[in-house]
C-alpha cells in the first residue's frame, strides 16, 4: 500500500464519519409508528402506547416501550427483522421481506416542507 492509498482511506472514513454524526444529529424522536403489509397501511400505534401487538395476522410480534419499537418474534426463517433491533427517530424502518411487512418511524409532529 502506498503513501496516497493511506490518505484516500483516511480521507474516505474520515468523510464517512462526519455524513454518520451529521445524520445522527439531524434525526428527530418519533411520535408513532406506520405499520404496513404489501404497501398498504394497517396501523398507526404511538410510541407512547407501550405494549405488544400481534401483526400480519400473528406472523410478526412488535413490541413497544420507552419510546422505542422492536419486533420481538417472526415466523420468516432468517429473522432478519428481529436482529434489526430498536428503532425511535424519525424515518427508521424494520422491514420484513417475507411477510411484506414495514414498521417506519413517524415525526410527533408534522412540519411544512415547502412553502409556495
Amino acid at each position: 500500500m502506498k503513501k496516497r492509498d493511506g490518505i484516500l482511506i483516511g480521507g474516505l472514513l474520515l468523510i464517512a464519519l462526519v455524513l454518520f454524526l451529521v445524520m445522527q444529529r439531524g434525526a428527530q424522536p418519533g411520535g408513532s409508528v406506520i405499520v404496513r403489509v404489501d404497501g398498504e397501511i394497517i396501523e398507526e400505534i404511538s410510541l407512547e402506547e407501550e405494549g405488544t401487538y400481534s401483526l400480519n395476522g400473528g406472523t410478526n410480534l412488535l413490541r413497544i416501550e420507552n419510546g422505542q419499537a422492536w419486533l420481538l418474534e417472526a415466523d420468516c426463517p432468517d429473522k432478519l427483522c428481529v436482529r434489526q433491533g430498536r428503532i425511535y427517530r424519525t424515518g427508521e424502518v424494520i422491514t420484513c421481506l417475507p411477510n411484506k411487512l414495514t414498521v417506519t418511524v413517524t415525526g410527533a409532529e408534522e412540519s411544512v416542507d415547502v412553502v409556495m
